[in-house]
This record gives C-alpha cells, structure tokens and sequence, in this order.
C-alpha cells in the first residue's frame, strides 16, 4: 500500500501559478531630422495568427506605451503617413515584464498607408521558472490559521522541531514581507510565521534560485509573503474572526505531574482591515490580533545511557498568549512618475508559558525529581519605513530608495523551581535585549529592448545588545560565571548588478553580488567559558546565472547556478541557555561562523490547457554548516545534563528532484500534488566544545534518502462550497548524530461565499489523526536518546470574513 501510495505521489505533482502581463514602450523619431513624430500608429500583431492584439499612437513627444498585455510572441508594427513601415519582434515569456524599444527611426517614404484598426485580443499565457507563486484563496484546507499553517501544503516546504520552515531538506530560509526582509519575520533568519494570520496575505511565493537583487543569505532560498493591497478607490475594507479548538486528543500520555499538557486550547483571531483611496493618496490599515491557550512545544525525551540508566523527561510549554500586528501607512503619488509610501508596523507578542517538568527513572517507574518554571515574555518590535520611487518617461526606466528603522524588545523571565532528593531551590533569570536595526537601499531598473538591467547598493547597521540578570537560588541549576552581558554588532555593505536577455528561443540572467560584512561580539569579562570577543570581517562575490532554453511554447528547459551564504544571528551566537530543561539545555555558540553553498539545479516546465508539470533536479554543497550538536556533561556529580549547542561542523550535500503537478479533471475538481525526493550526505567531523568545558565531538559520516509527499483535491460541492482535503507525507531522513523518523497529516476544510461574494465562510481541520508530530533518533556519545516533539498540529477553526 505504501509502495502504490508513493508511486501514485511521484507521479501526481502541483504547481500553482499566476498570469503575467508585459508593457511595450518606446519613442519614435524621423530619420533625418531626429524630430519627435506624435501621432504615429502603434499595432501589436499576433506573431502566430497575424491578428491585430492591441495598439496605441504616440504622444506629443513620440512616446507610446502599451499595458497589460499577455506574454507571448509579437509583431510591433509601427506605421504613419509618409513614412516606411518598421517592425519589431517580442518573446516575452514571463521574466521580463516590460520591454523598451528605445527610439525608433522612421525612414520618409512616398508610399501611402491603408488605415489600421486596433482590436485588442488575448494572447497566449506563460508561465516563468524562476519562481512558484500560491495564491491564498485557493488554500482551504489550511484557511483562518497562520501563514506557517498555509505554507505547510506547498510544494517543497517542511518545517523543523523549532517551527522554522525547511525548504528541500534545509532551513536555512529567508523570509520577506512584500519583498523585503522585516521585523516581523527576521532579518537574515526567520521567525514568527506561526503567528501571522493568513487572513490579510494574497500569496506567497518561493524562490529556490534568487537573483542577484536579493540579499545573498538563505542558501536554501526566499519564501515571500504579500500582503493583500485594495485597489479601489473610496473607503473599503474587511473585518474578520476566526475561532478554533487545538491539540483535541494526545499523541502521547503525559508524564506524571499536577499540570500535564494544555489540551482543548481555543484560539480567537478577529482582524480588521480600512482602505481609502483618493486620486493621489491611499490610506491603509491593517490589524490581526490572536487570542489563545496554546501547545507550542510538548517535548518528550527519553535517555538511554551507556550506564544503564534510563530515564524520560516531559517539557509540555503550556501557554497563554495575546499578540496584535497592526500596520498603517500613506501611499502618496507626489506626480505621475513620483510616488513615495511612509509606513510603520508595531507588533507586541506577550506570553506566559508554565510547565512541570517529571524525571521518571524507566527502570523502577520513580519520579526522581519534579521540575516546575515559569516563563514570562514580552517581544515587541516598532518598524518606520519610507519608500521612495522615480519613474523615468520611458516605461521600466526607474530608480527607488528605501529606508528602514526598527527597534525590538525581547524581555524574558523565568521563574524554576526544583524538588529532588539532592536538590532543593529555587533560580530566577531574565534577558533584555533590544535590538536596532537600519538599512538604507537604492535600487535602479531600465527596460531594454530585449530585456533589461537592475542595478543597487544596501547597507544594513543591526545593534543587539543583552542583558543578563541572574538570582540564584540554594544548590543553583545556573552556570556560574556566565557573565551579565553580550554585545553584538553586524555591519553589511552590497552592491549588485543584473541583466536580462530575452530572445525567441532562449533568455539569460546573469548577476554578481558584493557583500561586505563585519561582524562583532562582546562578552562579559567574567565569561569563563569563552577567553576572548570575536571580532571579523569578510568580503565576497555572489554570482548567479540562469538560462533558460524554449523547446516550444508550452516547453522551458532552465539551468541554474547560484552561491549563498547563511550567517549566524545573535540567537545562535547567545551564550544564556535556555533552562526549560535543566537536563537537556539549549545554548549558542559566540564562535559560530557564516557556512557557505553552491548550488546547481536544471528544471523544466510544461504546461498545456487544462493543467502544468514542474520538474527540478538540484544539487547544493554546504561548506562550514552549523547545526547543533548534543553531548554529555558529566561536570555534576547528582545528575548528567545534555547540552544542545551551535557548532559548525564540515561539508555536506543535498541532492534532490522536485515534481510538481497540477491538473484539471473536471469543470468543478482539480488535483494537485508535489513530491521531493533529495539525498542528504553528512561527512564525518571532529570538533571541539568549549561549553562548559572543552571536550571533543564526533560526527559519523551519513547518507540516505528522504522524500516528502503532498496529494490535494479541491472541489465542488452542491450549494457552491468549495472543499478540499490535503494529505501529507514526509520520510524518515538523516540528521548529524541520528535520524528524524516519517510523520503524516491529513488536512479538511470548506468554504462558502455568502451575501452576494461580500461575505465568507470556512471550516477546516488540520491534521485530523494527530500524526505530524516531531520524532528523531539521537545517537550521542555515551548515550542514545528519542525526542518526540508533540506540538500543537491538530487544530479546528471556523471563520468568517465580510468585506466592505
């Protein structure tokens, strides 16, 4: 059954996709008196049919510009009285939106013109490789929970332990709001997607390969969020509420304690949303607020050690949590080729998690000991943004500037409390830290004739300093020495330059980026464990390249090339644990260092009327990755504790094939489906550990096999409600000292349009069965370990939205 199931999968693959359109632009001009020609008739000609598509006349100053007109192959006749014919010829094929003919010469004829009449028609649609967009309104199944919730049925996507998504086997992701990074989601790493609403996004789109244009981090590549944007003018809106009940049955009974786990968590998400538009300004707000009990983390982990001893540990993160995201801001026409947004954004998260935390001894069934803590976190960020954009006569001719302030607070308390035989007290901890980040960015476009050029520079000045207070209690659990602070700093400097070739038969886009960056980090000198600050710097090149060749026109064949790099943030590089577990503590590393990758990859698309086929094979080696490593500290003589801790280890590949497949069966059903099947390949390594104590460590080279596995069925019921059922499957694949075992989901929904499309309403369930929990084999030095992360994956909601 297994065995049919896969390879009914590897062969059903989806891709979701959205029609492109391109201007055509330029200025026309006598030949021999170099004079401007207004008037003349431009007529865009079917290159296949020869049928007139759409047509303009030049403006007083020879210029004509020709919008909203479907990729494809072209004819540009340009014609006026007394004057030879010319002609021009466009392939567009999605990558390049705008084509600028620059000046046209018209050579004087004697000839006579029969007259021209514009029909405007559709032309054929086609579709890029560079990118796979999804569009939020076709997602059901996963409708009124988060962006994290929506992501988790597309193509290529998985998510770790930690919540953070994994795209081809790999986490190391960038993620972007409308292009570009943010607060909201990380600079340079990513964070917080399961906690945005999906309510106010109109699509996501992933970018395996990106472009020069983009930041050189996220070696796996840039998932893009885009906020929806009203255009109509006058006051409009949306106004929204999501209800939901979450983790409805248990994976695993708890362990013995007073609290156990939060079950039967409800959830309330209301989101209210104001557009207004004038001729030349656009006002915008936007606010999601989430109101819930929650199971984010529900870690189980038994310990075999070389000893004999076994013992198993629960750490259920038993939350209350309120956050509201609101964003507002002005866009402003200043004139027809002048527009300037201000914008701001404060988005305030706080949470109090409590947990019980039981020892039980697996050998005699003996609690021997009962940990309880208290977390109480504060995480705000206040982002400014100001953007400004020029546009030059000519039609893709631009220039824009963009700058960016934000400022975070993370503020986080915890409150332990230990009862064993050979300890009893009580700790308390807390971290400050507030961050200041400010980039500063330009960036420049001009459309050419058969492609076009970009051109930009960046620099971004982050700023986190910590604070670390401590109150030890009788027999402290908490390292000593530790210190009271950290500072880090991170300067980045880049320029880059872009060019795109678009031809009948094939198109190039070829990219280098330069990055500069300088790295700091300040200890504490009473830090024991670590004897000096970092302190570094490095410059390097980015290229990027792709080609692509077109077979026909419902066939692309791409080859990529593309180098990135993933630096640690100050997360990885903290030197506090974390003491959620006492024996199982979670620390950075100040010594991490940036890992870098080169990747290849050949993809090809085929599309036909009714459905499309994707296909992709790549190839990515990893050079200095960090991952954390698990080893013993035996420093305590009453118990072993297992430190998680950042280390960068040596070379390793990821080499993979992706399908995607996407097929209407009838008027009211389509299926879709993805599979991606990759092979990891871990070298062997030595290292050392410098926390607590020096020791070394061992990595065993690894390889093998992994896939993931996505079906999903939309279709019509009777009374126009749309459904969809969506199944999910992911294989067991190797980690650095072990395996992550397969886990499975299957996801419901339905949603029905009412009040004449004005309102909506859905129902969805995820992960009915309660399968998509975490689980991972761990073989350390002087003990083997299961973590099972039971997280909150099965959750119930029902919705409705009225728009205005």
């Amino acid at each position: 059954m297994k065995i049919t199931l896969t390879v009914i999968l590897l062969v059903v693959i989806t891709f979701a996709q959205a029609q492109e359109t391109i201007t055509i632009t330029g200025q026309i001009i006598d030949q021999e008196t170099k004079e401007t020609l207004p008037f003349v008739t431009v007529a865009v000609n079917d290159e296949t049919t020869n049928e007139i598509v759409t047509g303009t006349i030049t403006d007083d100053f020879g210029r004509f510009e020709i919008k909203d007109l479907a990729t494809g192959k072209y004819i540009v006749n340009i014609t006026y009285l007394g004057f030879e014919t010319v002609q021009r010829k466009i392939v567009s094929g999605g990558l390049n939106p705008i084509f600028d003919l620059g000046k046209i010469e018209l050579k004087p004829s004697a000839e006579a013109l029969d007259e021209v009449m514009i029909e405007a028609k559709r032309a054929t649609v086609n579709s890029a490789l560079d990118k796979k967009t999804f569009s939020l309104a076709d997602n059901v199944a996963q409708s009124g929970g988060s962006v994290l919730d929506a992501m988790k049925t597309m193509p290529g996507v998985a998510f770790d332990q930690e919540g953070k998504v994994v795209l081809r086997g790999s986490d190391k992701v960038v993620v972007l709001i409308d292009g570009k990074q943010s607060s909201l989601t990380g600079f340079g790493n990513q964070k917080g997607l399961g906690n945005i609403p999906a309510s106010n996004i109109e699509r996501i789109e992933i970018i395996n390969n990106p472009s020069a244009k983009y930041d050189a981090n996220g070696f796996a590549g840039i998932v893009n969020i885009i906020y929806k944007k009203e255009k109509q003018t006058g006051l409009n809106g949306n106004v929204g509420l999501s209800f939901g009940l979450g983790a409805l049955s248990k994976r695993k009974e708890d362990t013995p304690t007073d609290l156990g786990s939060y079950s039967v968590n409800p959830k309330l998400i209301p989101s209210l949303n104001l557009n207004y538009r004038t001729k030349n300004l656009n006002y915008f707000l936007q606010s999601e607020f989430i109101i819930q009990k929650a199971l984010p983390n529900n870690e189980f982990t038994t310990r075999n050690y070389d000893d004999g001893r076994n013992i198993i540990s629960q750490v259920p993160e038993n939350r209350r949590q309120f956050r509201s995201i609101i964003t507002g801001g002005v866009d402003w026409e200043l004139s027809d080729n002048d527009a300037i947004t201000f914008s701001g954004m404060f988005d305030r998260e706080k949470h109090i998690d409590t947990s019980q935390v039981a020892f039980i001894n697996l050998d005699n069934n003996v609690r021997n000991r009962l940990y309880t803590w208290k977390e109480e976190e504060v995480t705000s960020y206040i982002n400014v943004t100001a953007n400004y954009k020029h546009n030059f006569p000519q039609a893709g001719h631009s220039l824009s500037s963009n700058a960016q302030y934000t400022r975070g607070l993370e503020d986080e308390s915890y409150f332990l409390n230990d009862s064993s035989a050979v300890r009893i007290g009580r700790d308390m901890t807390n971290i400050r830290a507030i961050e200041h980040t400010t980039s500063l960015s330009t960036d420049y476009a001009r459309a050419l004739s058969s492609g076009k050029i970009e051109a930009g520079a960046k620099v971004r000045f982050r700023n986190l300093p910590v604070d670390y207070r401590i109150n030890r209690g009788n027999q402290s659990i908490i390292y000593p020495d530790l210190g009271d602070f950290s500072k880090w700093k991170e300067n980045l400097y880049a320029f880059y330059g872009n060019y795109l070739l678009e031809k009948e038969r094939f198109d190039v886009e070829a990219g280098l980026r330069a990055e500069q960056t300088d790295v700091s980090y300040e200890l504490d000198p009473q830090n024991a464990y670590y004897p000096s600050n970092d302190k570094y710097d490095y410059f390097e090149l980015f290229p990027s390249v792709r080609f692509t060749y077109k077979l026909n026109d419902k066939n692309k064949l791409s080859l990529f090339y593309n180098r990135r790099v993933d630096r640690p943030g100050e997360p990885e590089l903290r030197v506090f644990p974390k003491y959620d577990d006492p024996e199982l503590l979670k620390v950075g590393n100040p010594y991490l260092r940036p890992q870098f990758t080169n990747s290849v990859e050949v993809a090809h698309r085929y599309n036909w009327d009714s459905g499309s086929l994707f296909s992709a094979v790549y190839h990515r080696q990893i050079k200095g990755a960090y991952q954390r490593i698990l080893s013993i500290d035996n420093s305590n003589p009453d118990y072993d504790i297992v430190n998680k801790i950042y280390q960068n280890t040596g070379e390793s590949t990821n080499t993979g094939i992706e399908l995607l497949f996407s097929q209407d069966l009838t008027e009211n059903w389509k299926l879709t489906a993805s599979t991606n099947i990759y092979r990891n390949s871990i070298d062997a390594y030595q290292g050392t550990l410098l926390f607590p104590f020096v020791r070394p460590f061992t990595i065993e080279k690894t390889s093998n096999t992994a896939g993931d596995f996505k079906l999903s069925s939309t279709f019509t019921l009777p009374l126009d409600i749309e459904a969809q059922i969506t199944g999910l499957y992911f294989s067991k694949r190797n980690i650095p000292q072990g395996e992550e075992l397969a886990r499975s989901s299957i996801d419901f929904g339905l949603k029905k349009n009412i009040w004449n499309e004005t309102g909506e309403i859905t129902l969805s369930a995820s992960d009915l069965f309660n399968s998509f929990g975490l689980r991972q084999r761990i073989d350390g030095e002087g003990f083997t370990a299961l973590y099972e992360n039971y997280y909150e994956t099965q959750i119930v909601r029902l919705g409705m939205k009225y728009k205005f």
